[in-house]
């Protein structure tokens, strides 16, 4: 009986493990992966500081009016009091680098009937590619009603994009116009100033360099601080406030420390902080409501640096509600209004300060300026971490193109021997073809995870930033990341037993002992006797996904997933 009882178990192999001995062999070689990945997200992990949270700036009153005291004998010209007219003309930029040219065409607005040489104001644009035709029609309008010429420009980008924006060549462009204004014979050419928003208060500080006869400045929600620190500053806050996981606003702390000029970008660290930047008669406009800039830290380093210019002539204005553009809601929809006696104060602050009036009305007026963190002053590029990232990534794309191509011939591979009548497409041996592809199948639905998680958080941004409120409930991009943390953990888990499975099936082989045993090897290269597979296509499929994986896994561990 108990000979007849063996005979129906299953048959051990000669040298097969026991579960013990394979559990023991399986955890060392887990937390050798799980010690390497925690140590990767280590190594690139960047220090940041939010502190201090919640700065604020108390206003003086929250009347936002701006007076001034009247000697010019007359009433002070106001919004409405002329008829606007409208003429183009056309310059040629030259983008002084490259020789390229942009035809630029400029929209001048022209109090009718107003007497005498005028002040006038060149409109420089925020992000993205905006025309003459359709960016600051109201503003310019109203501010030319009320006897300023103003002159709206095409955007100069030449071949430029987002990412590669030639700042110092824009300053030339927009001096240009200034230029023409100043050639007009009813321009008063002492007096012409800028209007300035967002992006275009980098651009304005080259020029305020360049040209030291610009007469006063205007600008909107001026972004300050140089570029990595200043959209470093609005990624983390954003990410916080769409209710991102803190494991997302890990990620920005990586990106805003590349180092872009490797790939010829030299805008993340253009210098910005100068005194002559703020050398003239300067208005400072925020909303209440911009989640874009840096607003308590931003006044503070504008009148340090003005002071330190010698100009006390500083006005600053927080307008509730208002978003980044000072207007009233989403304004990625049209219509959106400005902010309530926007426009008034503008125009008021305008005349004043282009007759050289003493302004009567306090400096600092509005809402109360807020900042919920501190700008990444700490930033700054890591070559290192940039150039392991870079071949990391390019390397995790080349391996799971590769490995697509190599499951693609293989399924190719597989049902043609089918239709013929015939198995074995790859020949994987023990239980590893199934092992492989249930361990393929969950990474890469990880990977879709993260990518899902990270394209939520971005989307919300994105809406924050038009002027959007952000979700109650973050859904995904909250609790994705400890889900694809969990999963990469049991992933990691799943690998080791098949690793450790890897060296028994060796170990029967004869291929782990010293030296290995007689004919070993060559029954492996041959496949008679395989660890793998009977074929070679099997076995480069097999290590082909598998480093694919492995550097998914390396991926998900640089951007932080095994720390935070």
């Amino acid at each position: 009986m108990l000979v007849s009882n063996n005979e129906e178990q299953p048959q051990k192999r000669t040298g097969e493990w026991s579960r013990g001995r394979s559990m023991m062999v399986s955890v060392p070689i887990f937390i050798i992966l799980i010690a390497v990945l925690v140590s990767v997200s280590s190594i690139t992990a960047v220090p940041w500081n939010n502190e201090p949270t919640g700065q604020t700036i108390d206003t003086l009153t929250s009347d936002t009016a701006i007076t001034f005291a009247n000697t010019t004998g007359s009433s002070l010209p106001k919004q409405g009091d002329y008829k606007v007219s409208k003429s183009y003309v056309t310059i040629n930029a030259t983008r002084p680098s490259t020789g390229e040219v942009q035809r630029i065409r400029v929209l001048i607005r022209t109090p009718v009937g107003a007497a005498g040489a005028r002040p006038g104001i060149v409109f420089m644009h925020g992000a993205g590619y905006g025309t003459c035709d359709n960016s600051f029609g109201d503003v310019a309008t109203d501010l030319a009603s009320a006897g300023f010429v103003t002159a709206v420009l095409d955007k100069p980008v030449w071949s430029t994009n987002d990412a590669t924006r030639d700042y110092p060549a824009s300053a030339i462009a927009y001096d240009q116009v200034v230029e023409y204004l100043r050639s007009l014979h009813n321009v008063n050419a002492s007096k012409i100033g800028i209007y300035a928003t967002s992006e275009s208060t980098w651009i304005s500080s080259y020029l305020l360099q360049r040209d030291r006869k610009i007469a006063f400045q205007m600008l909107l929600s001026p972004m300050v601080y140089s570029p990595r620190q200043s959209l470093g500053f609005l990624a983390a806050q954003d990410f916080a406030l769409v209710g991102a996981n803190s494991g997302y606003q890990s990620i920005v702390r990586r990106v805003f420390h590349a180092d872009l000029a490797m790939f010829g970008l030299t805008n993340f660290d253009i210098r910005t902080l100068t005194p002559e930047t703020y050398s003239v008669p300067t208005l400072v406009v925020y909303g209440s409501k911009d989640v874009m800039t840096a607003q308590v830290e931003g006044v503070q380093k504008i009148l340090a640096l003005a002071h330190k210019s010698g100009n006390w002539n500083m006005t600053i204005r927080s307008y509730p509600v208002a978003n980044h553009v000072l207007r009233l809601g989403d304004e990625a929809e049209s219509g959106t209004m400005l902010a309530d006696a926007y426009m008034a104060n503008l125009t008021e602050w305008a005349v004043g300060t282009a007759d050289g009036l003493k302004q009567t009305s306090e400096r600092v007026a509005g809402a109360t300026i807020y900042q919920s963190i501190a700008v990444p002053l700490e930033l700054k590029a890591s070559r290192p971490l940039t150039v392991y990232g870079l071949i990391l990534h390019v390397a995790m794309v080349v391996l799971l193109a590769v490995t697509a191509i190599c499951w693609l011939v293989a399924i190719a591979r597989k049902v043609w021997l089918m239709m013929h009548g015939r198995t074995g497409a790859l020949g994987i041996a023990h239980g590893f073809s199934r092992a492989l592809i249930s361990l393929t199948i969950t990474t890469l639905a990880t990977l879709l995870l993260f990518a899902a998680g990270l394209g939520q958080v971005i989307m919300a941004v994105v809406q924050l930033g038009w002027g959007g409120a952000p979700e109650e409930d973050p859904g995904m991009m909250y609790w994705s990341w400890p889900v694809i943390q969990i999963v990469c953990t049991l992933v990691v888990w799943a690998w080791s037993r098949v690793l450790a499975k890897l060296l028994e099936a060796a170990s029967i082989r004869g291929l782990v002992q010293i030296p290995p045993r007689k004919g070993a090897i060559r029954a492996l290269v041959s496949g008679h006797e395989p660890v793998l597979a009977t074929t070679r296509f099997g076995r480069v499929l097999f290590w082909i996904t598998t480093a694919a994986m492995l550097h998914v896994l390396l991926m998900f561990a640089f951007w932080g997933m095994f720390i935070y």
